[in-house]
């Protein structure tokens, strides 16, 4: 579904990723893993279309998008959620859903759907967005990206700044998306969530993709042990 073949991106004059390549194929849960600053959501910024400055070739569905605009990407099926939810605070839940649906002619039947997902969502529906605890903000941001169908959903931290206990019911409903078929790119400084979540994984370090695999092989490598997950 979606190949990154060679990527170079820039800021300015300063090259922040060099030749990235990955892919991901449709119905796969995909982890790009990494610490802090690595590169993880420039480059989904890139696939998006919100970062400008870059060379090689990002190939969605078959067709290059390198280059072309984030509303036209939002058309062709793919929604990020951003590491800081980016949701409108002074908006109800609902408005805010029905934001996502923009495109497509059924939204009563995926703002249902969505509903089911976070029944939370549901009881806050006449609630400000603003209002909302951090975990049901993020479970607003992920069902706004729902409601526009996706062919292919791309999360950025999706656990950051979230109790243990929160961080688990966000997870579960991701790993309840992959089970019915959802193409997930996850990206994700809490390794162990990650890879016990996802079929396959890239590391991402200074830029560079430095390992990839299975989920289950990534576990059991000497780096990602000693840096991520502590052994």
């Amino acid at each position: 579904m979606l190949t990154v073949t060679g990527l170079n991106v820039f800021h300015g004059n300063l090259q922040v990723i060099w030749d990235l390549d990955f892919h991901v194929e449709k119905g796969e849960m995909v982890t790009l893993i990494g610490p802090n600053g690595a590169g993880k959501t420039t480059t989904v910024e890139t696939i998006i279309g919100l970062n400008r400055s870059a060379s090689g070739s990002i190939v969605f569905e078959g067709e290059n998008i390198l280059g072309h605009h984030p509303y036209d990407l939002f058309r062709k099926g793919l929604a990020l959620v951003p590491e800081k939810r980016e949701i409108f605070p002074k908006m109800p839940v609902a408005e805010n859903l029905l934001l996502g649906a923009i495109g497509h002619d059924e939204t009563e039947k995926t703002l249902a759907y969505v509903y089911q997902l976070f029944p939370i969502l549901q009881e806050r529906k006449f609630q400000m967005a603003g209002t909302l605890s951090g975990g049901e903000q993020q479970m607003l941001a992920i069902g706004r990206a729902l409601m526009s169908k996706p062919r292919l959903l791309i999360l950025d931290e999706p656990s950051t700044g979230l109790s243990p206990l929160l961080v688990g019911q966000v997870f579960r409903s991701l790993e309840q998306l992959g089970r019915e078929g959802m193409t997930i790119l996850l990206l994700e400084q809490n390794v162990r969530h990650a890879l016990d979540m996802c079929h396959r994984g890239y590391v991402l370090e200074n830029g560079r993709i430095i390992k990839e695999g299975k989920a289950k092989e990534l576990k059991r490598d000497p780096h990602i042990q000693k840096a991520y997950l502590g052994f």
